[in-house]
Formats: structure tokens, sequence, C-alpha cells
């Protein structure tokens, strides 16, 4: 049975999820179930809208005081916008959607009839009910514990601050009301009042009711809906890999590692590791917002891959998160694909071999003038193993690092280590550059890829260095491959290069110039166009990468758990943020020059 790292559900889903299978789509009665309750919802908000009858209104108060009748519409109108809410969670198959789903329906067919005597939409709620009831094993995914603790903290904040409230208006009209009710009315009435229930107290002036009523109802109501908003948040694993766990995955980023440049990103704290029953392979995965992100390919024997995927597709599954991978290559792409996901190409990564990386020509005259400027200047780079820096060297590099970063956002996931200096990271290989006189001003770190490969990281410069120390600190890293037994880095990742490429061919289309002005124009937010640029000018190798993700419809979903994961918005609830041992990554760019999908650093120059 697949295990995972991170309690407190195995991700296979033992004991009563153990038969629960991953599909790409979800199955057709429970979408149907979804629509029809969010068509329920929508019909509850129009039936508010619609006036009360006169005749039927006139019914009413007689058993109803009008402030009753009025809470029950507005209670109505929320429980419409909570069943729309809900049908995201029902498509997913959240058990505690359907539960909440179930608790509003019961509570419709009460409500229609208070608000309006509204027979007809009183039964379409209890035909609701009817439904869910009867498919209700369709309904298994695995609630977030931490979530009930959220929503029953905005219930009781809610709920007592109405509470307070309207008891402080008692006490101010306390010689406007009928008799001599002592304080223990004061309060039961206050609390009847949020559950929309008129009180024992009868005020001299009915709009004074009026004000009590409609103040404790409206916090009653605003209670409930935080609650169930709350309650039903896609919540995110908490990880907690051990110490076996990481020796397991070190053991195999040595033996496979040189299979994909992003496997070393997988010793990132903040991900969470589904295993392969033999723990041959593994998939290291985020919880962003409701989606369970895997960034690259799996790690590990590539026969034990489909194990791996299995597996984190039946704890995605089990939860009800919907499955998405960043960036894998393809081989890992065409594995993701044979277990149900569909493909997408995102990019492409650049890859300079070493061996053949040359400064003469032409088509390099602009990165050698750079390197020739800066060497001109006094400047001068060294290139060293973390682990053969002394410590002191070392903490110099990090505070450098940390004081040549620009600005408050830390961006990056699935091509950021979001570290610098932890011991085991040894292997990871620092380029320093200093002035002529001796001042650190720039400061690179590669992870290893494989044997005979580097991956790049941290990318850290002085904003007030020469124009050109990002390609100096480049070209020394690549020049030194030989001497390291490097054979090969990868750089960068530039999104939809392909676009870029391909409109500046003659020929190119319609369709492809109005798709490449388009990226242009989101390049003045992202800077997508000079990304891809800084990259060309070493005249790199490109290897394409990939989005897998189940459905079309969930690509929104996905886009926003990725755009959250890689920092580009700011994670809230279910997004844990990356944990950082000594420095972190940033871009000597700024935060415009990070690539909208992948947070290494942008190649561009540098000032």
């Amino acid at each position: 049975m697949t295990t995972a790292s991170s309690p407190p559900t195995p991700p296979t889903g033992r004991g009563d999820n153990s038969d629960r299978k991953w599909t790409a789509r979800p199955p057709l009665s429970r979408t149907a179930v979804a629509r029809l309750v969010q068509l329920a919802g929508i019909f509850d908000l129009l039936g508010v809208l619609l006036p009360v009858g006169h005749r039927r209104f006139t019914v009413l108060l007689e058993f109803l005081p009008a402030a009753g009748i009025l809470s029950a519409r507005a209670a109505t109108a929320a429980a419409g916008a909570l069943l729309v809410y809900l049908g995201a969670g029902l498509r997913r198959g959240k058990h505690r959607a359907w539960q909440m789903a179930v608790v509003l329906a019961a509570a419709g067919i009460v409500l229609h009839l208070l608000k309006g005597f509204d027979v007809a939409a009183a039964l379409v709620s209890a035909a609701l009910l009817t439904l869910l009831i009867v498919r209700r094993d369709g309904f298994h995914a695995i609630p977030d514990p931490r979530s009930r603790w959220r929503a029953l903290t905005a219930l009781a904040g809610f709920a007592g601050t109405g509470f307070g409230l309207g008891f402080l208006e008692i006490a101010i009209r306390a010689d406007r009301l009928r008799g001599t009710p002592g304080v223990r009315l004061w309060a039961e009435h206050a609390a009847l009042g949020l559950v929309g229930v008129t009180g024992p107290i009868q005020f001299v002036h009915p709009r004074a009711a009026t004000a009590v009523s409609f103040t404790t109802g409206t916090f009653g109501l605003l209670a409930v809906v935080a609650a169930a908003v709350l309650l039903l948040r896609p919540g995110a694993r908490r990880v907690t890999r051990t110490e076996a766990d990481d020796q397991q995955l070190r053991a195999l980023l040595a033996r496979y590692g040189g299979n994909d440049s992003l496997g070393y990103f997988a010793l990132r704290t903040d991900k969470a590791l589904i295993w392969a029953p033999s723990r041959k392979a593994a998939v290291a995965y985020r919880v962003v917002h409701g989606v369970s992100l895997a960034a690259g390919d799996p790690i590990g024997v590539e026969s034990a891959w489909p194990q791996a995927i299995a597996g984190w597709l039946a704890d995605s599954a089990a939860h009800g998160w919907t499955p998405a991978v960043l960036g894998c290559g393809a081989t890992g792409g065409a594995a993701y694909k044979r277990s149900g996901l569909d493909i997408l190409e995102l990019g492409d990564e650049a890859i300079v071999d070493t061996g053949t990386f040359t400064l003469q020509g032409r088509p390099m005259r602009a990165v050698r003038q750079a390197v020739n400027r800066m060497q001109r200047a006094g400047y001068t780079c060294a290139v060293a193993r973390q682990q053969d820096l002394e410590p002191d060297e070392l903490a110099a590099v990090a505070n450098a690092a940390e004081r040549f970063r620009d600005g408050g956002v830390e961006r990056g996931f699935s091509m950021a280590l979001s570290r610098l200096g932890h011991p085991g990271d040894g292997d990871c290989l620092l380029v320093m550059a200093r002035d002529g006189e001796g001042q650190l001003r720039g400061v690179l770190q590669f992870v290893p890829w494989g044997t005979d490969g580097l991956s790049l990281d941290l990318m850290r410069g002085d904003r007030t260095a020469e124009n050109g120390l990002t390609e100096l600190m480049v070209v020394t890293a690549i020049q030194s491959g030989a001497d390291l037994g490097i054979r090969r880095v990868s750089l960068n990742f530039a999104v939809l290069r392909s676009v870029f490429a391909r409109a500046e061919q003659l020929g190119a289309g319609p369709v492809l110039r109005l798709w490449h002005r388009l990226l242009r124009l989101g390049s003045r937010l992202w800077q997508i166009e000079s990304l891809y640029r800084a990259n060309a000018k070493y005249l790199p190798m490109w290897q394409p990468r990939y989005l897998c993700f189940p459905t079309a419809r969930d690509l929104p979903r996905i886009a926003l758990a990725a755009l959250t994961a890689e920092a580009f918005l700011p994670a809230g609830h279910g997004a844990q943020p990356a944990t950082t041992s000594v420095a972190r990554t940033g871009s000597p760019d700024g935060p415009a020059a990070v690539s909208p999908v992948h947070a290494r650093p942008a190649l561009g120059g540098h000032r």
C-alpha cells in the first residue's frame, strides 16, 4: 500500500477510502447533483426578490411578526447563496459540502413557508433534500480538520458580536420597555434574535424592536455564512517529512537525479511526498487552494513512476483536491498522461552545453562585450562548492545574498530551493562576483542536476554594480564546467518561448501574430519576452516543459494555485509558505523580471 510522509491520511486512502480511485472527470451523477444544488440556490435567490402576495402576508402576520418574516427572507437569500457556493465542493465530492447542502435543503423547507407560505418552493427544497440523501455515497472526500476550528471561531465571533450589540441596544432602551424585564430576559431576547426568532421583550415603539431584530439577525446570518465558507474552504496538508524520507529522497536523487533538472527542488521542506509501494519512486507536491500541485517529473526509477503517480492521484481523490503538475518534462508528461491527465506545453527550459559553449562569434557579441566590460572594471568571479567554503565565508555569502535581495516578496516553488547554506546542500555550486576592491557584489547558486549537471536556483546582485554582472557570473559558471565535470547547465525557463520564436519567422500567420501581441502586452507586467531574450543570448538548447491537468475547466483553479505557490499572489489559508534556512531566492532584476510560472531569476542585464 502506498504511504505518504505527511499525516493524517495515507495517500491511497486506507479504510473507508481504500476503494476510492481518481478519475479525470467526476462521476456524472455527482456533477449533476452539484449543478442541481446550484440551480436550487439560484431559485432561492430569485424567490426572495419576488414580492409576497398580500393575502399570504396577512395570513403569516397572524402567526409571525413582520420582523420574523423579514428574517426568514434574509435567511433564504443567504441559504441560496451558500448552495451556489457549495456546488464546487460537491463536484469534488467533499463530504462536508454534502452535509452543509443537506442542512440548507432541510432549512429551506421551513424558510420558504415562513417567508411567504411558498409551498412550491418548499417542495423544491424537499426534492433537493431527497436527492442529496439518495446520492450520499458519491460524497466521500476527507475534510480538513483545521477548518473546523476556523469555522467555529468565525461563528462564535460574529454571533458573540451580534449578541453583545443586541444586548447593548436593549440596555440603552431600558426605559422604553413594556414592564420590567430583567437582564436574563434581555440576554434571551438578544440570543433568539440571532436565529431570527422574536424574543420575550416588548418595546413601547415598534421601531426599537425592529432595530434590535435587524442587528441580531444580521450578525446571526453573518456568523452562519462565514462559518460555512471557512468550513468548506480547501485545506492544505501540513508537511511533516521525516529524516528517513529525506534520506531516501537524496538516495534516489543520487542515482536518478540526472533525469530531471528540477529533481533537486523536491528537497524543499514545504513539499510533501507520496511514495510508490517499493519506495523506489516518489511524487513531491504541495496543496494550494485545493490543488495538489506537483512539480517536475517523479523522482526515482521510471518503472515505479506509475505506482507513485497512482498513489498521488488517489490521495487527491480522497481529499477532493484537484491534481496538477507544473513544469514536467517530456518523459514525466507521458507518464502523467498515461495516468489520465491532460497535457499542455508551458514553455521551454534553456540548457547550455558546457563543451560547445563559446563567447566567439557574432551571435555572442552582446554577452562577450558585457563580460569584457566587467573584467576591465576589475570584477572577478570565484566558483566553489558550498561544502568547500569555510563557515565564515559561507555566512558572508548568505548575508550578501540577503542584502542584495530586492523587495520583500519571495518567489519560487517549482524551480527554486528557497535556502542557502543548509548543511545538506554541500554539493550546491556558488559563483561569487567581487569588484576591484574585493567587495562581494553578486551571488549565484546552482543545485546539482545528477553528477554532471547544474540547475540555476538563486541569483542575487548588487544593483549599484556595473552593467553586465549577471552575464559575468553565468559565463564563469559555464566555463568552469569542464574543470568541475559539468557538461550541462540549466539556466532558466521561458514561458511560451515558441510563440516569440515563431512570430519572428517569415510566414507567421495572423493567429500567431495576435498571440504574440497579447504576450508582449503581458510582458509589460511580467517581462515574459525579455526573459526569453535574456535566455536566448546564451544560445542554449531548448527543452519543452509541460502543465498536466485533469480537465480544461480546472485550469483557472490550477493557475490560481500555481501563481500562489510561486508567490505571484499572496498565500492565504491552504497555501503554506516556503521555509528558508539562511537566505532565500530572488531576482536581481526585481519581481517583475521573474517568470510568471517558474521562479528562477531572469537572466537579463543587471545594473
